[in-house]
């Protein structure tokens, strides 16, 4: 892969980075909050509940994909972004154009989602 596509892409995993990282921590200001509020209505502790199990649950993703935009990073820094980690193969352009960060090519994605590939962590 060229130089400047690379550029683009380690430009846009860097703003995708700093756009999750504030998500992020929002959430958890959010959620500290929440903890905060003294309230005797059940409804209310019961909205509440709801409310953070949800952002927990939206930074739980978050963090999951600041972890592969990361991943992606030090993949470029390696010399090895645009390379399925399971095969080897090329990941087709548009696929990384849709989401920079992934580690499968079509092929292996699909098997990973049916579970007949095992992830490494």
């Amino acid at each position: 892969m060229d130089r400047k596509k690379l550029k683009t892409y380690r430009d846009r995993l860097a703003e995708e980075r700093s756009a999750l990282l504030g998500v992020v921590g929002r959430n958890e200001d959010y959620g500290r909050e929440a903890d905060t509020e003294a309230t005797q209505d059940p409804a209310d502790k019961a909205s509440n509940s709801y409310t953070k199990e949800l952002l927990f649950s939206q930074s739980t993703n978050d963090r999951i994909i600041l972890t592969q935009i990361e991943e992606a990073l030090q993949r470029i820094e390696d010399e090895e972004f645009g390379v399925c980690v399971n095969c080897g193969n090329e990941i087709q352009p548009k696929r990384l154009e849709a989401l920079p960060w992934v580690r499968y090519c079509i092929t292996c994605q699909d098997l990973l989602e049916r579970g007949l590939l095992n992830e490494e962590e």
